[in-house]
């Protein structure tokens, strides 16, 4: 097909890490079935892709184009993760305008095709304005967990029936959020505290409570909603969001396991989506370990955690006498850098291997690797279920909470941390999740979800496999 009448595609990820991950999976997608690709980054976003993937990676590729807008926020550091909830108002209230000019500047533009859909991230509800203006399809990625995406839609619903905002800070611990939901359909009997966790809040003006009911009801112009997530993973869930919402919904996932069944063109090989500049030799140690038999622990772009809290987590995974593979990225301790104590380095240089980023996909599809401790993202938990690897999760925030409930509770895949801990129950956690009957059990089971997985992405009848090729049908007739 040629570029002049090929479809042209704007993707449009929310600028985190979690979220340009699929969003680049899928553009490869579209870009292998005759799509013209332009990735809109924010500015940001995008100098720190320059830095840890070099501006080779990001040059010359035929169709596929990086485009940036600015994100309102005042510039940091070279490698700062962005405040959250800063990162949210801000894109809400200032990335329209930009949005709207780079599109007016793609349209008018002789040197691509005519812009023939958007396809933008389900939290970057300031696209909609932009593509009602142009009369652009505009099809939504939600880019976690769809029980996670439930929980957010019901955010209205909990506030009309007094639930959200909390009464006072105190219901943050008098047990209050142990009250069980039991009228969204898919996750009936989930407690308060596992929905996702920007209800948390006493606060009627919270910036996130409020963010989320927003881009809530933006999901509703959109020309369809495209999930990560495969139908027997979430089908109750499933069954629930088409019921209430308008919209074509298309379950596509695990996306990396569509892109593998499409066979990567190698073209756009060097296209990564890393941050953080991988460190390399953590491959090459997990070759030289026993199948099954090392611990992974990754807690994502996002997270942070205290100064005590990665000394009880260093000494957990020292006593516990295992191997493992740690992730500190530069940023994981709140306010300062991430240093673990010299006695630790001493106790683990035979069996630790700490790193500061790494290619997770590739990791957690490793044989050496046994278990995998995480934040709970969802990019985290599919890419665990396709490496048939079981999970602790220790979740923080957003919808994390929501999707260690579902490993616990509906895939029984995983086990969970609440809050603070200390070495003792982190060593004793880890023990169990490496040679307790119930790891063994969570083993069993993921291994069925690869499976189920691999199945729903396989042609020509699997379901994510079928979906896609809907959808490709559906944004060439936009």
């Amino acid at each position: 097909m040629s570029s002049s009448s090929s479809p042209h595609a704007v993707c449009v990820p929310f600028p985190a890490q979690g979220h340009i991950n699929p969003m680049l999976q899928l553009a490869k997608l579209l870009h292998q079935k005759g799509f013209h690709i332009t990735f809109v980054n924010t500015e940001y976003n995008h100098r720190r892709l320059l830095r840890s993937r070099g501006p080779e990676s990001m040059d010359g590729l035929p169709n596929f184009r990086f485009e940036t807008i600015p994100d309102g926020l005042p510039p940091l550091d070279a490698d700062s993760t962005q405040h959250v909830p800063s990162l949210c108002a801000s894109t809400q209230k200032n990335c329209s305008a930009p949005f709207r000019n780079l599109l007016s500047k793609l349209i008018n533009s002789t040197e691509v095709p005519a812009v023939t859909c958007i396809v933008s991230d389900g939290i970057t509800g300031f696209t909609m304005e932009a593509s009602q203006q142009f009369k652009i399809p505009n099809f939504l990625f939600w880019t976690a967990s769809v029980c996670g995406y439930v929980g957010y839609l019901h955010y209205p619903t909990l506030i009309e029936k007094g639930f959200v905002p909390l009464k006072d800070a105190s219901y943050l611990t008098n047990g209050y959020l142990e009250t069980e939901i039991d009228w969204i359909g898919g996750i009936e009997g989930i407690p308060l505290k596992a929905l996702p966790s920007f209800i948390k809040t006493a606060d009627p003006d919270d910036v996130m409570l409020n963010f989320c009911l927003v881009e809530a009801e933006n999901v509703r112009n959109a020309s369809g909603i495209i999930c990560n997530t495969f139908d027997e993973l979430e089908h109750q869930v499933l069954m629930h969001l088409s019921s209430i919402l308008p919209n074509p919904i298309y379950t596509i996932g695990p996306l990396q396991l569509l892109l593998q069944n499409h066979r990567e063109e190698s073209s756009l090989n060097s296209i990564k989506s890393n941050l953080w500049k991988e460190q390399s030799g953590c491959l090459e140690w997990l070759d030289s370990k026993q199948p099954k038999s090392v611990i992974y622990v990754n807690f994502g772009g996002v997270i942070v955690m205290t100064p005590e809290q990665l000394v009880e987590l260093a000494w957990g995974l020292a006593n516990s006498k295992k191997e493992f593979l740690w992730i500190i990225r530069p940023n994981l301790v709140i306010g300062e850098s991430a240093i673990v104590p010299a006695e630790f380095m001493e106790e683990i240089k035979e069996r630790g291997f700490l790193a500061s980023w790494c290619p997770q996909e590739q990791v957690l599809s490793h044989s050496a690797i046994g278990g995998f401790l995480t934040h709970g993202g969802w990019n985290s938990i599919l890419e665990s279920l396709c490496g048939g690897v079981p999970v602790i999760c220790w979740p923080c925030f957003a919808e994390q909470q929501t999707n260690s409930w579902f490993c616990r509770n509906k895939w029984q895949i995983g086990m969970e941390i609440v809050g603070y801990v200390n070495r003792n129950e982190i060593e004793k956690i880890l023990n169990e999740l490496m040679n307790g009957d119930g790891g063994n059990e969570m083993r069993k089971n993921v291994m069925e979800w690869k499976s189920k997985a691999e199945v729903a992405t396989s042609s020509p009848t699997g379901s994510s496999y079928v979906n896609f090729e809907k959808l490709i049908g559906d944004l060439r007739l936009s």
